[in-house]
C-alpha cells in the first residue's frame, strides 16, 4: 500500500509532467476484488478518524480537482463513507457570490477550513483561481483587482503571485496543524466523453449532465497545461500533489483511500490518556456505579 500512496505523490522535486501519468493505471489490482478492498480501507480510516478527532491535534484537509466527469463526487461518497459525519464536513465550490468577489481569492476557502480533530473535504478549491481563471482570464474582471481592467497586464508575474500566495497559504496551514491531501483525479478525454454519452442515454444521470461541461472540453489542452502548471508550482514535501488515474473508478477509489489512510496512520494519533488523579476519579465514579 504504501507503494502505491508513493507512487502517486508529487512533491515538487523533480520534473512533473501530467503526460507521464497513466490514466487507466492499476497495477495488480482486479475490479472483482475492488469492493473487500475498499471495504477493509474505509473500516481502518474510520478507526483512524476517530484518534484523530480525540486527540483533537490536527485536521485534514482534502482537496479534489479534475476535469468534469472525472468522478469526485462519487469518490467522495464511496470513500468517506464509513466516517463519523460529526467529525467530517464536505463543501463544494461553485462561483464565487458578490460577497465572496468583495473578498480576495483565498478567503472563502480559509472560512470553510476543518477545525482541528475534524476532516475537511473540499470539492474544488482554492486551486479554481490558477485554473478556471487561467484558461478563462476574462473572469478575472469579476475579482475587482488593480489593474484587473487590462488583462494583457495579467502575465507571468501575476500568475507567479497567485501561486506564491497559496503555497504560503498551505504552508501556514500545515505549520498550525492542518495537513493537506490534494488530489487531482486525472481522467482522459476519451474516459470523459464516455462519461457523458452515458449520461445523456441514461434517464437516471441526464441531471448530471451540462452543456457547459461540453464547452468546457473545448478548451481540454489549456486546463492540461493548467493543471500541470498549477502542481509543479504548488507541490511541496509538506503540502504534496497526488496524481490519481481516474479512468476506472474502482481504483480510483482504492488509491485515494490508502492515501487517506496512509497520512493518517503516519500521523501515529493516540487516544487522549488522563492524567494519574483524572484516572483514579473515575475508577471512584466506577465503584459508586457498580453499588447502586
Amino acid at each position: 500500500m504504501r507503494n502505491l500512496t508513493d507512487r502517486f505523490r508529487i512533491t515538487g522535486d523533480k520534473k512533473f509532467s501530467i503526460q507521464d501519468f497513466d490514466t487507466a493505471y492499476a497495477p495488480d489490482y482486479k475490479k472483482g476484488d475492488a469492493e473487500t478492498i475498499l471495504s477493509t480501507l474505509i473500516k481502518q480510516t474510520a478507526e483512524a478518524e476517530t484518534e484523530l478527532y480525540a486527540s483533537n491535534r490536527y485536521a485534514l484537509l482534502i482537496i479534489f480537482q479534475a476535469m468534469d466527469a472525472a468522478g469526485k463526487d462519487s469518490a467522495i461518497k464511496h470513500t468517506m463513507s464509513g466516517l463519523n459525519p460529526q467529525g467530517c464536513q464536505v463543501y463544494s465550490f461553485k462561483q464565487p457570490s458578490i460577497t465572496e468577489y468583495d473578498h480576495d481569492f483565498l478567503w472563502r476557502h480559509y472560512v470553510a477550513l476543518p477545525e482541528r480533530g475534524r476532516i475537511g473535504i473540499f470539492n474544488r478549491s482554492h486551486y479554481e483561481n490558477v485554473l478556471v481563471t487561467k484558461v478563462h482570464p476574462e473572469l478575472l474582471a469579476k475579482e475587482n483587482l488593480p489593474g484587473s481592467n487590462s488583462l494583457e497586464k495579467m502575465g507571468k508575474d501575476f500568475w507567479k503571485n497567485r501561486y506564491e500566495s497559496i503555497r504560503d497559504f498551505e504552508k501556514h496551514l500545515h505549520r498550525n496543524g492542518t495537513i493537506i491531501v490534494k488530489f487531482f483525479l486525472h481522467v482522459s478525454k476519451a474516459e470523459q466523453k464516455k462519461r457523458f454519452l452515458e449520461r445523456i442515454d441514461d434517464p437516471a444521470k441526464n441531471w448530471k449532465f451540462s452543456t457547459a461541461d461540453v464547452e468546457e472540453r473545448k478548451y481540454w489542452d489549456q486546463y492540461m497545461d493548467a493543471y500541470e502548471m498549477a502542481i509543479k508550482e504548488t507541490a511541496t514535501p509538506e503540502n504534496p500533489w497526488y496524481v490519481i488515474p481516474a479512468d476506472k473508478k474502482w481504483f480510483t477509489r482504492i488509491a485515494i483511500s490508502t492515501t487517506i489512510l496512509d497520512i493518517l496512520t503516519n500521523l501515529k494519533l493516540k487516544y487522549p490518556v488522563l492524567p494519574g488523579e483524572e484516572l483514579k476519579k473515575l475508577q471512584s465514579i466506577k465503584q459508586t456505579l457498580e453499588k447502586e
